[in-house]
């Protein structure tokens, strides 16, 4: 029998640690050493606590060699690798130029090092490094990002700071083609799924502004073409519903938004035009909204007439302030990606 005496501060100090510690075996260690000092008997603490005695005997004498914070300290096995001692090297070589494969980079590490190993091993070390299997982003070759980040500080994050305080409205504005065609999307399913293909290629047009902070969206639809009388509609319709505050339309370069009639129009309406740097789709917010109802309504889904094709873009986008808020409001967040690190 391991005999320990205990002040009330360790055992209420064992209590709480037992529940509030970050690290499941260190709360199993709390709560032997709290079962023995309420005087449970040895076999009664392993059956509750779930180890063995002679885990538990040496629960007892970590807590004897140094208290409390002796049980804290996890002193785990860590596997060691010959890889480990070329780790800089790896890591210079894959920063460099990432791997398309674990089979790459093990003839890569291999080459390197004159090491073999195994593709779960290799998995294991990359792991290690701190290295993803992650899917390969796409941005416009000619974006700039230093001219992205300096819109971003100067010119549209003070505005939406003003919005965010209801001095100001602020819309996303920017145009979705969407054509009457597959959209094919994911789905887990018991054999590979096919989906019928409309003859055609019927168009539905919507030119949309999205409010920065309700996600209101203000839309102009057709079936022909957005020009520079659809941006017109759509400006009238802004000035007119949103005439409180000063407003502020984030929109990017096309030629049928970024003429003297629209220029015109605007100030006449007392609009603000904040144009975004060529090749920045990523700080338009409204970008995400139309991924969004390609996802939601489109993808993997057949519709049989243009009709129930349109009516589903529109009750989607309509439903963003209702059924689809929720999601919405997470998607939809003024946080914009820039990219200052652009490898490959």
């Amino acid at each position: 029998m391991i005999k320990i005496e205990f002040t009330d501060d360790e055992i209420e100090e064992l209590h709480y640690q037992r529940f509030h510690h970050p690290h499941p075996r260190v709360q199993q260690r709390m709560e032997a050493l709290y079962l023995k000092a309420l005087g449970y008997a040895h076999q009664d603490i392993g059956r509750i606590v779930g180890v063995s005695q002679k885990t538990l005997r040496g629960y007892f004498r970590m807590y004897q060699a140094g208290g409390i914070e002796e049980l804290k300290k996890l002193n785990f096995h860590q596997p060691s690798s010959d890889l480990d001692q070329h780790q800089e090297t790896i890591e210079a070589e894959f920063k460099a130029k990432p791997p398309k494969s674990i089979n790459e980079a093990a003839d890569r590490i291999e080459k390197l090092t004159g090491i073999r190993r195994c593709p779960t091993q290799i998995r294991e070390f990359l792991k290690r490094l701190g290295m993803k299997r992650l899917k390969v982003g796409h941005i416009p070759a000619k974006a700039d990002p230093e001219a992205q980040q300096e819109y971003l500080e100067t010119k549209l994050e003070p505005r939406l700071e003003e919005a965010k305080q209801g001095q100001r409205h602020v819309f996303f504005m920017d145009a979705a083609h969407f054509v009457m065609q597959p959209f094919l999307g994911f789905l887990w399913c018991f054999a590979r799924i096919f989906i019928q293909a409309p003859s055609g290629r019927k168009r539905f047009n919507v030119l949309g502004a999205l409010h920065a902070t309700s996600l209101q969206v203000i839309t102009f639809t057709n079936e022909d073409y957005i020009n520079s009388q659809s941006v017109a509609a759509l400006l009238r319709q802004i000035a007119t519903t949103f005439s409180d505050l000063p407003i502020t339309i984030v929109l990017d370069n096309a030629r049928y938004q970024r003429c003297y009639f629209i220029m015109d129009l605007a100030q006449e309406l007392n609009i603000e035009l904040l144009f975004l740097p060529p090749y920045s789709p990523n700080l338009n917010l409204i970008e995400r909204l139309w991924k969004f109802v390609k996802q939601e309504c489109l993808y993997s889904t057949y519709y049989e007439t243009f009709e129930d094709f349109k009516k589903a873009i529109s009750t989607c986008i309509d439903e963003a302030q209702g059924k689809h808020k929720r999601k919405l409001s997470t998607l939809l967040t003024l946080k914009f990606q820039t990219f200052d690190n652009v490898t490959l």
